[in-house]
């Protein structure tokens, strides 16, 4: 190993420690932590007074470049990790009315504008999904690919309840994209023809505490993972 290598190496994990201070979930490490602190984020509209005063901009991001590819305005959408429904409310602006909510939190599922889901479920993403094989035209998710939140099996989990040539579009926050094991993942899943990528590129994310994520839109090849 040479100097460089290693002196690049001590960079990436001072860059993602940083990040990883920048937001007090994001030291958290267990599920029970986490739902516990989203539990009282979700108290008194707090969690979206944050989200509006942070500038988080990932719902936005995310729906819009979804839309880009994604003409059937009918299709059934599963938003994995939907919290307040920030994501359900962009993709009704764009016009798509057909879409699931799931998350850990059922404090901020509590939150969500009535009607603006046809369904909510409480979930825990690092586990395997109630749902039938290749069920839904397209999955969201944003915003829970982070610091002690999923892991990435769950984007086998959401190539299986997805229709072949349905499209997966996330935010991987980027101080766990390699610590975490996410580029590694996606990668298998390309080489196994799971999937193919339509784009992945930075986003901004969080703009106001400099946290940036990357944001990929995939399309499903097979509608079932082989066990």
């Amino acid at each position: 190993t040479t100097l460089w290598s290693k002196w690049s190496k001590n960079e990436k994990l001072m860059a993602q420690k940083d990040v990883g201070n920048k937001i007090p979930i994001y030291k958290l490490k267990t599920t029970d932590e986490v739902m516990r602190y989203y539990d009282e984020w979700g108290e008194k509209d707090k969690y979206n007074k944050d989200m509006v005063d942070w500038n988080y901009t990932g719902p936005k991001e995310t729906v819009a470049t979804f839309n880009k590819h994604e003409d059937n305005k009918d299709t059934l959408i599963f938003d994995a990790g939907c919290g307040t429904g920030l994501v359900g409310v962009e993709l009704k602006k764009y016009g798509f009315e057909n879409f699931h909510g799931a998350d850990l939190s059922q404090t901020l599922l509590d939150t969500v504008p009535k009607d603006l889901y046809q369904k909510l479920v409480k979930v825990d993403l690092n586990k395997p999904i109630e749902v039938e094989d290749n069920f839904y035209g397209g999955v969201m998710c944003v915003g829970t690919f982070t610091f002690g939140h999923v892991k990435p099996n769950a984007l086998d989990e959401f190539i299986r309840i997805t229709k072949p040539g349905g499209l997966i579009c996330f935010t991987i926050n980027e101080g766990i994209h390699e610590e975490y094991g996410f580029d590694k993942k996606i990668d298998i899943l390309k080489d196994s023809k799971k999937w193919e990528e339509v784009e992945f590129f930075k986003s901004d994310y969080i703009a106001s505490k400099d946290v940036n994520a990357w944001l990929g839109l995939y399309r499903v090849l097979w509608g079932l993972v082989e066990k």
